[in-house]
């Protein structure tokens, strides 16, 4: 009795903890939607990999972070790899940080002459 109430209090812990680490993770609170952008750049850097791609754009002369969709939504919706390569010019239209950090929510990104919708 006492094994199977530690076993499930255990699995009870864990499955919050995975719970708020996903909530901190996708916390697109921090971003605001009352501001949308839309930059036509150059992609700088190239991420395609877990829990989701990213790239890096060059704005008036500023650095954007761009975080995108998981791989396979993209993949999916017919994003390829190659669309977002470094020297790639792309639009996104996505959401700043509210804390002024120059990062973008992509909600979807035009790239190798198609419009992909990330969300």
């Amino acid at each position: 009795m006492t094994f199977r109430i530690t076993l499930a209090g255990g699995a009870l812990a864990g499955a919050a903890l995975i719970a708020t680490a996903a909530a901190a993770h996708h916390g697109w609170s921090s971003y605001d939607a009352e501001r949308a952008m839309t930059p036509t750049a150059e992609v700088v850097e190239s991420h395609w990999g877990s829990p989701h791609g990213s790239i890096v754009i060059v704005v008036d002369e500023q650095r954007w972070d761009v975080v995108l969709a998981p791989v396979s939504r993209m993949q999916t919706r017919g994003l390829d790899r190659a669309d977002i390569a470094v020297g790639q010019t792309v639009t996104v239209e996505g959401y700043p940080r509210r804390d002024g950090t120059r990062e973008l929510r992509a909600e979807r990104i035009t790239a190798g002459g198609q419009t992909v919708e990330l969300r």
